[in-house]
């Protein structure tokens, strides 16, 4: 039914029924050092407007090839994926409470974690929470919980500072993961420290090093890290475990269909694996929604936030589907939940489970194999070029680091303006970076499109007068 908002008649009736004077004294026991105070928002616009706007927005996301990763990538979808999706049953899917009448999203949701499993080599599989970075906060969370061999410092008590708990950041963690995370954490008395990337932007090992000499609840690396690079994980995993922390691996999975699955790194292998679903099958949407995945031990799950869809049998020895394990604030007393911001994003599961069940694994390792090889095809294209050259030298997988010899920024705004989404200017994560593009090729990228890219550069950094469609052949090697 449509919604209907209360008039101030309405309002004010019942302020008086309950004994209030206005809404605000209803939120009269919240701190005033607590509230956010008033909202800086704009006045509201007609429909009419607002399709206005968002129709000239949404122009600005189809401005040719695109060869931006950074966290969401521009991967190929098959039309059948969501064909499937946006059939009635499946787009409106959410939490199937009612198993009885349920069972068939109950199944695709059971076989999403058995896919997102054997996926990342790891036991066990939540139903998704919202995205890679509320996931990276959560395995946070779950990490502390669960190891019990690092225990917080001292205890709080009148006059002293409360006790932290540390966790490492090992490497070039995407930095939205770990502001997310920061902020979600850091009311838990959790701290998190980073050692920083080292020349060739990987984990500064000796920092890491210094950093376990006191034990900390867990260390967190991403595979490949947000330069693109492949990280030293097996050296990293032996030395978190050696300290007695706990390994929490972010990883694209597009990745694990060609890297080794974390659950494989060192002997143990990670702990616990998150990250966000978004290459399967997810479109980038402006920036989403998209889904978050975690994977862990089984040892961890009832650790694990959110919810767990189980196989059983019914009396007639037929196979069911259940939410089992729910541990979440709604289901259980709150004091006992793992979580309370744990809700699944039940369609673009189904829409992964539809993608990765059309692939199948030989698919998913060919479409990584191809972005890998398209990517160095075009490092190599934009590599010609007078003055662009690989900022750090070690392997990648389909994301690669690029200095331009200038200002990072203004050239992607040339190359969007010529027609190409050139890449990321990472000197707005990193300022020592900021002559650097991250650039990155899917399986989309045609060689007609990195020759035009190389031909756009080629012409931004050393043919500036030429037109559009001038001949980029003289300034390359």
């Amino acid at each position: 039914m449509p919604f209907i908002p209360h008039t101030d008649q309405d309002v004010a009736t019942m302020l008086d029924a309950i004994g209030a004077r206005s809404i605000d004294d209803l939120f009269d026991e919240i701190p005033a050092s607590l509230r956010c105070g008033p909202l800086d928002v704009p006045p509201g616009e007609s429909e009419m407007e607002v399709t206005a706007a968002l129709t000239q927005r949404a122009r600005r996301d189809e401005p040719g090839p695109c060869f931006l990763g950074a966290g969401a990538y521009d991967h190929h979808i098959p039309a059948a994926v969501w064909d499937i999706c946006s059939r009635g049953e499946y787009m409106t899917a959410y939490t199937p409470y009612q198993a009885e009448a349920s069972q068939g999203t109950l199944q695709l949701i059971h076989e999403f974690q058995t896919m997102m499993a054997a996926l990342t080599g790891m036991e066990v599989s939540n139903a998704s929470v919202y995205d890679g970075a509320s996931a990276l906060a959560e395995s946070v969370l779950m990490a502390v919980r669960a190891n019990r061999r690092t225990r917080r410092r001292g205890a709080p008590s009148a006059g002293r500072e409360t006790a932290t708990t540390r966790v490492v950041v090992a490497g070039a963690v995407h930095p939205h993961y770990v502001d997310t995370a920061r902020n979600i954490v850091k009311g838990q008395c959790i701290r998190l420290e980073a050692t920083g990337f080292d020349a060739n932007g990987t984990v500064d090992l000796a920092r890491l090093e210094a950093l376990l000499a006191e034990p900390p609840a867990a260390v967190v690396v991403q595979q490949p890290n947000c330069l693109g690079l492949l990280e030293p994980v097996d050296e990293v995993v032996a030395a978190a475990h050696a300290s007695g922390a706990l390994v929490i691996a972010v990883a694209n999975p597009i990745s694990l269909a060609l890297l080794a699955p974390p659950g494989d790194w060192h002997e143990r292998g990670a702990d616990i694996v998150c990250g966000d679903g978004q290459p399967l099958g997810i479109p980038l949407s402006s920036g989403g929604p998209y889904f978050g995945y975690i994977c862990t031990r089984r040892d961890f799950v009832r650790q694990l936030p959110g919810r767990i869809v189980g196989l059983t049998e019914d009396t007639g020895g037929q196979p069911g589907y259940a939410l089992t394990l729910q541990a979440r604030e709604q289901h259980i007393r709150r004091g006992k939940a793992t979580s309370n911001i744990c809700t699944n994003q039940g369609l673009l599961v189904t829409a992964a489970t539809v993608y990765m069940s059309l692939l199948g694994a030989a698919g998913l390792n060919a479409i990584a194999s191809r972005c890998h090889a398209t990517t160095r095809k075009l490092v190599e294209e934009l590599t010609s070029i007078d003055g662009v050259q690989q900022r750090f030298t070690g392997p990648f997988f389909h994301e690669c680091v690029l200095d331009v010899g200038r200002d990072a920024e203004g050239v992607a705004e040339q190359t969007a303006t010529a027609g190409v989404t050139g890449g990321f200017p990472l000197g707005r994560w990193y300022p020592e970076l900021a002559n650097c593009l991250l650039v990155c090729a899917t399986e989309k990228r045609s060689e007609a499109d990195i020759v035009a890219y190389r031909d756009i550069l080629c012409r931004i950094l050393i043919h500036p007068e030429r037109p559009a469609n001038g001949s980029a052949s003289e300034g390359s090697r």
